[in-house]
């Protein structure tokens, strides 16, 4: 059986499904269908912290389905643009946990992450797959992955 480490950068997932089909996407599927390749060993999902209400619900669901919820902080910046950003972060649990799984599965379409993945199949032999909404998931990160996977019907809620 195969040993998979899930990697979720929330905050890509979230507005990738919703630009593209105005719905969330279906976490507990993911992990019915990831359960049926083999074992998940890991599985964190990074979010920012931000004091609201829904945020507590999702993220208390996420730790029920069995994921270890990673909280940034929300800064607002003087401008009012704000700043959450969890990709160093995600790579560094990665090239952590790499060498322990046959499979590591990256939920983004975060181009910034093709590099990663290409760095530990080559060092580890291992595969990497990734699940992104296809039109708004990077070409280079597609390539990189040994198995891409569209985030379609299936995998969004109702």
């Amino acid at each position: 059986m195969k040993k998979i480490a899930l990697f979720v950068d929330i905050q890509n997932i979230y507005y990738t499904t919703r630009q593209a089909y105005q719905r969330q996407f279906n976490y507990r599927e993911l992990w019915q269908q990831l359960s049926n390749q083999g074992e998940i060993v890991l599985a964190n999902a990074y979010a920012i912290a931000r004091q609201d209400d829904q945020q507590h619900k999702f993220q208390k669901a996420l730790k029920h389905i069995g994921f270890d919820v990673k909280l940034k902080p929300f800064i607002q910046r003087a401008d009012g643009s704000a700043k959450g950003d969890w990709d160093v972060g995600i790579t560094i649990d990665v090239l952590e946990h790499a060498p322990n799984v046959d499979v590591v599965c990256l939920l983004s379409g975060d181009g910034d992450f093709d590099l990663l993945l290409q760095k530990i199949a080559s060092k580890h032999g291992i595969e990497t797959w990734v699940y992104g909404v296809e039109k708004l998931t990077a070409q280079s990160l597609i390539y990189s992955a040994s198995r891409f996977q569209p985030i379609k019907e299936g995998l969004l809620l109702k």
